[in-house]
C-alpha cells in the first residue's frame, strides 16, 4: 500500500468501516520518527471512539523497536477492504500505551478521521454464486477449488473457499473460473489471480478476467445484473 492521495469519509462512514476490519486482520504500521519504520501487525480489537489494539511485533532482539514503538509517537495506519468495496484505508494516530502483560499489545488511540481511495475501476456486484478455480487446462487432470464467487465485475470477481489449512493461499497464476448456470450451462472464465488471503481458515482470493467481456456480460445478463451499475 503505497503513499496516496485519500478522499474523507462522512463521520456515518468512518464507523461502518472500522467495524468492517475483523479481529485478525492485518494492518500496516507505519512510524516515521526516529526512523520510518513499516510493520505488518494483526488487529486485536478495538473499542469505538476510544482505542485500538495490535500485537506486538515479532522481535529479533528483546530492544529491537524500542525507539520507536514509544508512547505519544505518531503512527500511519493502513488497511484493505476486500468485497465490493475494493478500498485501501488509512488514518492517523497516535501510540498511547504498550501493554506487558498478559502479552505485549500497542494502544493507539482510535482515530477521528478515515481516509480512502477506491482500487477498483469497476464496482462490484455483491453474489453468492457457487463456482470454482480450475488450475489446470481441460485436458489435464483438472482439480478445482471449489467454492463461491462473492462479488462480481466485468473485469473480475472475488472467488472466496473454506480451507482445512489456515496458511492456505492460492499463488499468483493462470486460472479458470469455472461456472455452471441452468440458463447458459457449464462457463470457463480464463482469468489471472492477482492475491489471497486467508483469515482463520477462509482464503479470498482476488481475479481478474482475461478478455472474457461477451463471457461475463453474458453470465451478468442471466443473473438479472444490470451491467450500467458496474
Amino acid at each position: 500500500m503505497s503513499d496516496i492521495a485519500l478522499q474523507p469519509l462522512s463521520q456515518a462512514e468512518k464507523v461502518q468501516d472500522l467495524f468492517e476490519l475483523m479481529p485478525g486482520q492485518t494492518v500496516d504500521l507505519q512510524i516515521n520518527h526516529p526512523v520510518q519504520v513499516r510493520l505488518k501487525l494483526v488487529l486485536v480489537g478495538y473499542e469505538q471512539g476510544k482505542y485500538i489494539i495490535l500485537k506486538y511485533p515479532n522481535v529479533v532482539t528483546p530492544k529491537q523497536y524500542n525507539d520507536v514503538l514509544v508512547e505519544g509517537n505518531v503512527a500511519v495506519v493502513r488497511y484493505l477492504l476486500e468485497g465490493d468495496k475494493g478500498c485501501c484505508f488509512a488514518f492517523k494516530s497516535s501510540i498511547r500505551h504498550i501493554t506487558l502483560a498478559p502479552e505485549k499489545f500497542i494502544i493507539l488511540s482510535y482515530p477521528e478521521k478515515i481516509e480512502n481511495r477506491q482500487l477498483r475501476t469497476h464496482q462490484r456486484i455483491t453474489t453468492h454464486l457457487p463456482a470454482a478455480i480450475s488450475l489446470d487446462e481441460p485436458a489435464k487432470s483438472n482439480v478445482k477449488i471449489n467454492g463461491i464467487i462473492a462479488d462480481l465485475s466485468l473485469k473480475g470477481c472475488g472467488f472466496t473457499f473454506k480451507a482445512e489449512n489456515a496458511s492456505t493461499l492460492v499463488k499468483q497464476r493462470e486460472v479458470f473460473v469455472c461456472i455452471s448456470h441452468y440458463a447458459i450451462g457449464e462457463m470457463r472464465i480464463p482469468a489471472v489471480v492477482c492475491n489471497s488471503r486467508n483469515i482463520k481458515g477462509r482464503v479470498n482470493v482476488g481475479i481478474s478476467f482475461k478478455d472474457s467481456d461477451k463471457q461475463v456480460a453474458s453470465l451478468l445478463e442471466h443473473l438479472f445484473i444490470d451491467t450500467s451499475l458496474i
